[in-house]
């Protein structure tokens, strides 16, 4: 039986397709993804299509755009010469993944735009000493979060699941800080 033809299974795939559009990604690339979550066997492009209602081109650069992501990727099936999607299924990977790649696509030209601003005003009195100032801050400010989430990248799963869970609790470890009630 299609996912597809489970009423809950349907709006999810809508859902996450609205989602997706706030995201910034496009509403069929979301839709093709929480297919392919839910199927529990991969799909080839046409079943994607009669899913979903979409065009095959439209199917086509939206598994590409997933394949770019790393959460989903091409399988073969015995027996089948076409090419097979299947979508990650651990969610932990599948966030890491879908950050690494907005990083890349989205902050690391910001950091690298910025840094070249910050030299290029390095010295010249002719532009505003706050216009460097913020622009040099938000360079450092966006630079720091950048190294933190490496930092954090580089943890165990374990680790990082276990620092989810403290939430603000991982305060206490902080000198000089104080735990919010909970």
């Amino acid at each position: 039986m299609s996912v597809t033809r489970i009423p809950e299974a349907q709006e999810y795939i809508l859902h996450w397709g609205e989602m997706g559009s706030h995201w910034g990604v496009n509403r069929s690339v979301s839709q093709i993804h929480a297919l392919l979550y839910l199927s529990d066997r991969p799909l080839h492009a046409e079943e994607i299509c009669e899913s979903l209602s979409l065009a095959r081109s439209n199917v086509s650069t939206a598994l590409k755009e997933l394949q770019g992501y790393n959460i989903v990727r091409r399988t073969h099936v015995v027996g089948d010469r076409r090419d097979h999607f299947v979508a990650e299924l651990d969610l932990w990977d599948m966030f890491m993944a879908i950050v690494a790649e907005r990083k890349r696509r989205e902050i690391d030209p910001i950091i690298a735009r910025l840094g070249e601003l910050s030299e290029r005003m390095a010295g010249r009195e002719e532009i505003p000493g706050h216009v460097r100032q913020r622009i040099g801050r938000m360079h450092e400010f966006i630079s720091t979060l950048t190294g933190w989430y490496l930092q954090v990248r580089g943890l165990k799963k374990s680790t990082l699941i276990a620092l989810m869970k403290l939430g603000s609790k991982v305060a206490r470890f902080v000198p000089g800080s104080s735990t919010p009630n909970n």
